[in-house]
């Protein structure tokens, strides 16, 4: 049975982008895929590279937690668990840093971003891909689903696997291999540019109404007067819609911009109303797990304990090979 794992960073809660072309095609990947064993882990070590305030980063973690299990993540069928919670990835990072060359962390794509600003950059950071690395050899994973835009640190994660087993002479850490979706979502924020929290233009499903509401209000659009035909096209608004609708319903949107005297407002007007009655049920399961966090505790836990039952027989090995047992 092949073994896929996804990790999840813990930056915020997550946004309308993350949920469309993340959190719901893993799940109805787990759902259709039973040959396939998933492992979900919430990278809060990571997110350590970036933010440095605990509390902040603990209630990050519970949102991004919340947002799986409010979307109906099954934890029959998956291991869902904090990275943090199994030190022995840690140690597996300190090991496989001693493997790993120093041009390839220079070369990597989350080094060299910041490069530039060197005063930015902290150890962490230059070594984030050992530790991603870690996060996937230490439990074996056969398939990683990935973006274009993060192959070459799973390519490194190949590199760095090899070079070990070469070194020890024994095929200790599993090869894994790039799951590349051509079919990845890119939903725009509300600027147009894609959704992101860097970029400050996500739209946050779990507001409260009031907010929900300011949040879609703010989606910037062109000045084209209330009677006259519109481009459906090049509307963010429209684009966000026909996301979330069904072909009908983007159907009769796409009329009603062409046909005139249909304004922005009553757009965005269709827009909050659909992500209010199409995510109705998933917005009271986030506010209950957000306002119940036990619950999500003790789902991480059950977690955790399937996910340390993997890991530790790994790093024995690994420690053996290096002297250490």
């Amino acid at each position: 049975m092949a073994r896929v794992l996804t990790g999840i960073q813990s930056s915020g809660r997550p946004h309308l982008g993350n949920i469309l072309g993340a959190i719901v095609p893993a799940i109805q990947l787990i759902e259709q895929n039973s040959q396939e064993e998933s492992f979900i882990f919430i990278a809060d070590l990571h997110s350590l590279t970036t933010q440095k305030d605990g509390e902040i980063r603990k209630a990050n973690t519970l949102a991004v937690a919340a947002a799986w299990l409010a979307f109906g993540l099954d934890i029959q069928k998956t291991v869902f668990y904090r990275q943090s919670r199994i030190p022995e990835v840690a140690e597996l990072t300190w090991y496989l840093n001693c493997f790993t060359p120093f041009p390839m962390l220079a070369n990597a794509h989350s080094f060299k971003d910041k490069s530039s600003r060197l005063a930015d950059v902290n150890a962490g950071l230059f070594t984030y891909p050992v530790l991603m690395a870690s996060d996937i050899l230490l439990y074996s994973a056969d398939l990683v689903p990935v973006g274009k835009d993060q192959l070459q640190h799973l390519e490194m994660t190949r590199d760095i696997a090899s070079t070990f087993n070469r070194v020890m002479e024994e095929e200790i850490l599993t090869i894994p291999e790039a799951r590349i979706s051509e079919e990845v979502m890119t939903v725009p924020g509300t600027d147009g540019q894609k959704m992101s929290k860097s970029y400050q233009n996500i739209i946050d499903i779990f507001l409260s109404d009031k907010e929900l509401k300011k949040n879609v209000n703010g989606i910037i659009t062109d000045s084209t007067p209330l009677e006259e035909p519109k481009d459906p096209d090049t509307c963010t608004v429209f684009k966000l819609y026909s996301l979330l609708a069904s072909e009908a319903q983007t159907k009769e949107m796409r009329a009603k911009y062409l046909g005139g005297n249909y304004g922005y407002g009553h757009a965005k007007k269709e827009l909050l109303d659909l992500i209010l009655t199409k995510y109705s049920k998933e917005r009271e399961l986030f506010n209950f797990y957000m306002t119940h966090p036990e619950e999500i505790e003790k789902r991480l836990v059950e977690g955790e304990e399937k996910a340390k039952k993997v890991a530790y027989p790994l790093l024995q090995k690994v420690r053996s090979k290096l002297g250490f047992n």
